[in-house]
C-alpha cells in the first residue's frame, strides 16, 4: 500500500491456500507457475527484455517479480488482444487484472508476409517452440517489430493502488512471457495475427516457386547426351 507517495511494499497474501479455494471453483483455472527463472525459452525471456527496455516500464514491472515467482497470479487467460488475470495480493479477495494490446500495425503485418515468404522452415520451427534466427529483427525492432511498445499497451488492475504499474499487472506481464514459454502460439493470439495466413502463404510462395522452376535444367540434372556419352551409348 502507498502512503504520500511512499511505496511500502507487501507480499501476496497465502496464494496457494487461495488457489486451492478457487480451484474447487473452477477447476480449469490456470495458474502461473514459475520455477527458477521468470523465463526459460527465447520467447518468454524476449518477452520480458522488451518491457524491460523501454524507459516508461523500466523502473515500475521490477515490482511484478516477486510476485510471480510465489505463484500471485492465480489464473491467467490469453484471448485475441487481451489478457484478463486474478492475482493475489495482501487481501484476502484477489484482485483483477486486465492487459490489452493493440492490434498489429498494417505495414509490420504486410513486413511480416513478405519476410515469411519461402520460410516454411521457420514457421515449423516457430510452431515447435523454436525461434528461426531468420525472423529475429522482425520480432525484435524497437518500435517497428512485432513485441508492443508501452503506446500499445494499456492495463487496469481493481487494487487501490495509485501507481501507474502496480505490482499486480508487473506480476501478470511476466506471465504472458511465461506462458509464451510452454506455448509460443499465444504470442500470436495476443497479437492478432492470423498464423494460418502466414503458414498458408509460405506454402504457396514456395510453390509458385517450384513451378517456375519446373521447366529449368540445371547443371545436376543429365540430359540424354550426357547420359549416352556416359555409357557410351
Amino acid at each position: 500500500m502507498s502512503y504520500y507517495g511512499y511505496y511500502q511494499p507487501s507480499k501476496p497474501r497465502d496464494p496457494a491456500a487461495q488457489l486451492a479455494k478457487l480451484r474447487k471453483k473452477d477447476p480449469n483455472i490456470q495458474p502461473v507457475t514459475i520455477e527458477g527463472k521468470l523465463a526459460k525459452t527465447w520467447w518468454g525471456m524476449a518477452w520480458n527484455k522488451n518491457l524491460e527496455g523501454y524507459a516508461d516500464y523500466a523502473n515500475r514491472i521490477g515490482r511484478g517479480r516477486s510476485y510471480a515467482r510465489h505463484g500471485a497470479v492465480l489464473d491467467l487467460r490469453i484471448a485475441p488482444g487481451e489478457v484478463t488475470a486474478l492475482v493475489q495480493g495482501s487481501r484476502v479477495k484477489p484482485y483483477e487484472v486486465q492487459v490489452c494490446i493493440a492490434p498489429l500495425a498494417g505495414a509490420t503485418w504486410k513486413a511480416l508476409l513478405k519476410s515469411c515468404s519461402h520460410s516454411i522452415a521457420s514457421l515449423e520451427d516457430l510452431v515447435a517452440g523454436r525461434f528461426p534466427e531468420a525472423l529475429g529483427a522482425l520480432f525484435t525492432n524497437r518500435g517497428s517489430g512485432l513485441f508492443p511498445s508501452p503506446r500499445e499497451i494499456s492495463f487496469g488492475c481493481s487494487c487501490p493502488d495509485w501507481a501507474l504499474m502496480c505490482k499486480h499487472v508487473a506480476a501478470v506481464l511476466y506471465g504472458i512471457g511465461a506462458r509464451f514459454d510452454d506455448d509460443p502460439t499465444l504470442f500470436f493470439r495476443l497479437r492478432q495475427i492470423d498464423f494460418s495466413e502466414l503458414l498458408k502463404k509460405s506454402i504457396d510462395d514456395r510453390m509458385q516457386s517450384m513451378l517456375k522452376n519446373a521447366g529449368r535444367v540445371t547443371p545436376r540434372v543429365m540430359t540424354d547426351v550426357d547420359t549416352r556419352g556416359l555409357f557410351g551409348v
